[in-house]
């Protein structure tokens, strides 16, 4: 009864949040309405797609909004993209907690004439396209030169992943560790682990690990906590000079660690650019235009998109869009 009474309320949010759109962009061009979903809206990561999503909505006239659950939970984002399947939103941008998981709900959608574009899947099965702002295993081979450089191409590390389901974390890590063996072999993997997207849980596995394995130097984060918690508890333990801390994140959770030099490189990409691009291509592929490998969606970084089915026949669009963020120039990336 609780779970039915939180799904009406949340229906009746959405509903009133279509007539605030409404009222707000009262000019706009035709009444379509597109739902970007989200792991967690606390996150301050999707704060900031938030903002791209709303300059969407604003450039072509289309009533888009940002929705997801509280804490990065797939049960209660599955949850999410039901309700706005009974609205009858006209598009869901989906940046699944769990790609897997999630599946069969983004079916139910499409089943039901709504066009599905997932960010962060790249082997999403269930979904018109997939928007990457690069390709994957770039990103991860990007990451580890980095790392590897920090660590001096020698010594144990280990990895974080949100989940072992999130597609993108895992093609990064898997790509750091493939590149990692075939150029470093000085390098030690010692393990991938779950963070549950929070730092509290990295900072406990990282406090622990050190106690079993004291000559640990070099950590790769994949979400944006990971450095964080990690970092923390290298700073606490006075190893800020003798871990390697690198992965992604942005300043607003990174920013005090990489002044420290706790946490020494982020890299990431614009969230309200990915938004934004992955509401450009629902709109495209609604107005049935064709998307086609080379071409420009007018966002920067995708200018020159590439274009690559993957092994479940879903098209993958990847853009050009990594950024590397320490403390000389994280004054630049203000999210």
């Amino acid at each position: 009864m609780k779970k039915r009474c939180l799904s009406l309320v949340l229906v009746l949010v959405l509903a009133i949040g279509f007539i605030f759109f409404g009222e707000q962009q009262g000019a706009a061009k035709e009444d379509l309405v597109f739902a970007t979903v989200v792991k967690s809206i606390a996150f301050n990561w999707f704060k900031r797609m938030e903002v791209g999503v709303h300059d969407f909505g604003k450039d072509y006239g289309v009533k888009a909004f940002m929705e997801g659950p509280s804490v990065a939970d797939s049960a209660q984002q599955v949850a999410v993209i039901e309700d706005l399947i009974a609205v009858g939103v006209d598009a869901i941008i989906n940046v699944p907690h769990g790609v897997e998981e999630q599946e069969p709900i983004q079916k139910k959608a499409m089943d039901a004439g709504i066009i599905v574009v997932t960010h962060e899947a790249s082997f999403v099965k269930n979904a018109h396209y997939d928007v990457e702002a690069f390709d994957n295993a770039d990103y991860g081979e990007e990451i580890m030169r980095e790392l590897a450089t920090r660590m001096g191409e020698e010594g144990k590390y280990i990895q974080f992943v949100g989940s072992l389901t999130n597609a993108s974390h895992n093609e990064w890590t898997d790509a750091a560790l493939a590149y990692q063996r075939a150029h470093y072999p000085k390098m030690v993997f010692v393990g991938k682990y779950e963070s549950k997207d929070t730092q509290e849980v990295p900072y406990d596995i990282m406090k622990d690990l050190l106690k079993s394995h004291p000559d640990i130097k070099g950590v790769q984060g994949s979400g944006a906590l990971e450095v964080v918690g990690a970092g923390r508890a290298i700073e606490e333990l006075g190893l800020s000079n003798k871990i390697a801390v690198v992965g992604t994140s942005i300043p607003s959770y990174a920013g005090e660690l990489l002044k420290t030099g706790a946490v020494d490189l982020a890299m990431c990409w614009d969230p309200a650019t990915a938004g934004y691009a992955a509401n450009v291509v629902a709109y495209k592929v609604l107005k049935g235009e064709e998307i086609t490998d080379g071409m420009s969606l007018n966002v920067p970084g995708y200018e020159a998109i590439k274009l690559i089915a993957n092994k479940n026949g879903t098209l993958v669009i990847y853009g050009k869009g990594w950024v590397k963020i320490d403390a000389s120039n994280m004054d630049k990336y203000p999210f």
